[in-house]
């Protein structure tokens, strides 16, 4: 009988390999690292557009719009922001309970085998973390591929304005999830906090466009937002909501919003942000409540990162800041190593490995995980046992194996030893940094083990980053760095003998060192540092080896999120410019590019055959003065141009011009018309048909045009023009001639409303210099449509 089970499991498994794509199934449709499905000509990514259309359409909407609207609009945002958190909330919590359930059966059926047979122990352990990596690469290449890695750098290319296909997606959602479960589950040298903050940010998105459509779990009364500003809020109170999930640090999530992945801010978007991650923190408190009655399983004290070092060191003198800031360097080097070295390896498993197909990643994650295990159960085996200390009567030791706590026993021969090894190896990392942070524990560690398991570790998290698993890097981060600096605290500690000195603290010190050198996060990652450990006094510290390790790392390279998300082609505009745009002009940076233009009364056939020629997605549209001169009248995006296409309810036969002047303009689109799918690509030239008899006729796209474009001078310094296109979130910006004509100019007065209870009317105060002197010129001013300056070029 046993013989024919086998036999199954064998069939069985040959089923499952047999359906998995191989390198030929994958020569048409390529599935790059970061999950993005790309064909040939397609690089995977397309702008935003974050700033408002004003067309015909949109003044018409807003004309019908009164203020009842306007508290209905804003009362949605703010319920909009109170689901978000919500359902993050309760993704965290189902994360992070069945990541520990996973865990704690799989230490406790081990250390049951173990006491018979410690082979037998490492197959068990073994064999079910592969299972879970196993189950996790599966659901990644074959479900959800856009849901490998940790989705921070994509988000915030999202929020940058890049829109990756497919980031956004339900499928993702649901493979961000679950594939987390089994990756950090199945021990692997990687975290679920990164995965958290792409978790959140597609429950907002998904929220925003009212649910998904393709899996039927849509619902009409959710679908408000209909652009992608309103989305881009939402996605920011997403992401702030995983990380207030992940670290149970509220305020921390909302700086590390404001500081990492946004390039914009406003006051506004800051309450709902605030109150999207109280909103995760209570639902948090309130499900770890609920698990304290032993409703979660092996729920315990592990689980939502939190580690309280209140009972810590509470003081600390001159003499420790110089090893202190020893740590800042160490971090800001290793930091910067983990960087580099990460780089190298995801470009050569972008470039070679994973072009083989998906049964590669599938072989790579699982030999990781074989390569994991035996590290982490064979290594203590090599270590010796130390005896318990008996100075406290309070600590425990040894605990029983599989137990939260310092001072476990694992192949000791003496029941009053434990393996310093093994209580951070074979372990969970929450509770492996829980017992390095650990106070009143001088002299638990060796070493010899602490550097041991920072080699081995850093080699792991290295490896590890860039596989087919959802998998952050905030918890590696900080393994490593609590290993050092608890090193390091172990030397202070025989340095200054006479010094309340806790090695705890340095280990947190080391931490936030490593972090702030890998990542270069300053203010978000210090209140998460100081809300996660509940010790308000270190944080001077905390912000010392901060601004030292990110000085280090910035003079080596730039962080880890900007590094993967250039590998990933994601054209991320930076804080600042460059130097060398300081030198070059908004025409420079347009070269001798032909801008590609429609007049306001357009052929068919010319919109199709511009539209299939070239990539552009926006257009100038230009028409002629009542004196012949030729103006641009303003912008038209490529996505308006095809869905009038496709619905072919503006064609025409007349190359006449519409009086939009005219009060009886017929509306044949609504905004919602124009709405781009979430995270999809949307309509294709070739998706459409048209007849020979529709490609003779014309459209008038004064309509749909962008009337007001943002516009810039030919001269202008680039870096003007960059900090003007980051900050508005823009997507073209037209160039032009220097004006001739000047007919007004507005200061800080004039933008300041009055409002007339009387007439209820809205009062501007206008400086035009109609008829002024200005510095002894005087100003002429004509009608101000004629000679509008033609275009110089369209930056895109």
């Amino acid at each position: 009988m046993l013989a024919n089970h086998l036999q199954n499991g064998v069939e069985t498994a040959k089923l499952i390999w047999s359906r998995l794509p191989n390198a030929e199934d994958a020569s048409d449709a390529e599935l790059d690292e970061d999950g993005v499905l790309r064909n040939d000509g397609f690089d995977g990514v397309e702008s935003l557009d974050y700033e408002v259309i004003e067309n015909y359409a949109y003044r018409q909407e807003q004309a019908r719009r009164g203020k009842l609207y306007v508290w209905y609009y804003v009362g949605v945002k703010w319920f909009f922001a109170l689901l978000i958190g919500i359902g993050t909330g309760f993704a965290a919590v189902l994360i992070n309970i069945s990541v520990e359930n996973f865990a704690g059966w799989k230490y406790s059926w081990t250390f049951t085998i173990i006491q018979r047979s410690y082979v037998a122990g490492f197959i068990v352990y073994t064999s079910i973390n592969l299972a879970l990596v196993f189950s996790s690469v599966y659901i990644i290449t074959q479900f959800a591929p856009a849901a490998a890695g940790s989705g921070i750098p994509e988000i915030k290319g999202y929020l940058n304005g890049i829109d990756t296909r497919g980031i956004l997606l339900f499928r993702t959602l649901i493979g961000k999830i679950f594939g987390s479960i089994g990756s950090v589950g199945g021990g692997l040298a990687l975290g679920k906090e990164g995965p958290l903050v792409h978790t959140g940010a597609c429950i907002a998105s998904l929220l925003g466009q009212g649910g998904s459509t393709k899996y039927h779990l849509s619902t009409r009364w959710l679908q408000v937002f209909k652009s992608d500003r309103d989305r881009r809020d939402l996605v920011t109170c997403g992401c702030a909501a995983g990380v207030a999930a992940a670290f149970r640090a509220p305020v921390g999530g909302v700086l590390f919003a404001l500081e990492e992945v946004t390039s914009w801010w406003r006051s506004q978007l800051m309450w709902r942000v605030f109150f999207t991650s109280a909103v995760v923190a209570v639902v948090v408190r309130t499900a770890m409540g609920w698990c304290k009655t032993g409703n979660c399983g092996h729920f315990g004290s592990g689980g939502f990162i939190i580690w309280d070092l209140s009972d810590g060191q509470e003081d600390y003198s001159f003499a420790e800041l110089l090893p202190m800031a020893i740590i800042g360097v160490i971090g800001g080097l290793l930091g910067a190593l983990f960087n580099q070295l990460t780089l190298y390896i995801t470009h050569w498993r972008r470039n070679y490995l994973h072009k083989k197909g998906n049964r590669v990643k599938i072989i790579e994650a699982c030999l990781i995980s074989v390569i994991t295990s035996v590290i982490s159960f064979g290594l203590p085996l090599f270590r010796k046992c130390s005896a318990c200390p008996d100075s406290d009567a309070s600590i425990e030791c040894p605990r029983a194996p599989g137990m939260y706590g310092n001072y476990v026993n694992f192949f000791c021969t003496k029941e009053n030893e434990y393996n310093d090894l093994a209580t951070i190896f074979f372990n969970t990392q929450d509770d492996a940094i829980r017992n390095l942070f650990s106070a009143k524990t001088i002299h638990e560690y060796s070493a010899q083990s602490l550097l041991t398991f920072l080699v081995m570790f850093y080699g792991l998290a290295v490896v590890t980053f860039g596989t087919a698993v959802p998998a952050g890097q905030f918890v590696p981060g900080i393994m490593i760095g609590s290993t050092y600096g608890r090193l390091v605290g172990m030397f202070v500690v025989r340095l200054y003998e006479k010094l309340n000195i806790e090695e705890g603290t340095y280990a947190l010190l080391g931490a936030a060192s490593f972090l702030g050198g890998s990542m270069r996060m300053t203010v978000s990652l210090c209140v998460i540092m100081v809300e996660i450990t509940n010790n308000l006094k270190l944080l001077p510290l905390i912000m010392l080896v901060l601004l030292i390790s990110k000085a280090v790392g910035d003079a080596f390279n730039e962080g880890l999120y900007e590094e993967q998300a250039r590998l990933r082609g994601i054209p991320l505009l930076e804080s600042r410019p460059k130097n060398l745009m300081r030198k070059m002009t908004a025409k420079e940076a347009c070269g001798n590019q032909k801008v590609c233009y429609f007049t306001r009364v357009v052929k068919v056939a010319d919109v199709a055959a511009i539209l299939r020629t070239n990539s552009h997605n926006g257009f100038p549209v230009v028409d002629q003065s009542r004196s012949g001169e030729t103006m641009v009248i303003g912008l038209i995006l490529r996505s308006h141009l095809l869905v009038l296409l496709q619905s072919k309810a503006d064609f025409q036969h007349s190359p006449l011009a519409v009086d939009m002047r005219s009060q009886s303009i017929p509306i044949r689109h609504s905004l919602s018309d124009f709405v781009k799918p979430v995270s999809s690509k949307g309509l294709s030239i070739s998706d459409i048909h048209l007849s020979p008899d529709d490609l003779e006729m014309y459209i008038d796209l004064a309509p749909f045009v962008n009337p007001s474009p943002y516009v810039v001078p030919e001269d202008m310094s680039l870096t003007k023009v960059y900090n003007l296109f980051r900050q508005l979130g823009l997507r073209h910006i037209f160039v032009v001639p220097r004006a001739s004509r000047v007919i007004g100019m507005i200061t800080r007065k004039d933008l300041i409303f009055e409002d007339n209870d009387d007439s209820g009317s809205v009062e501007l105060q206008s400086t035009s210099v109609r008829g002024r002197h200005r510095g002894g010129n005087r100003v002429r001013t004509r009608n101000p449509d004629v000679g509008h300056p033609l275009l110089n070029g369209l930056l895109e």
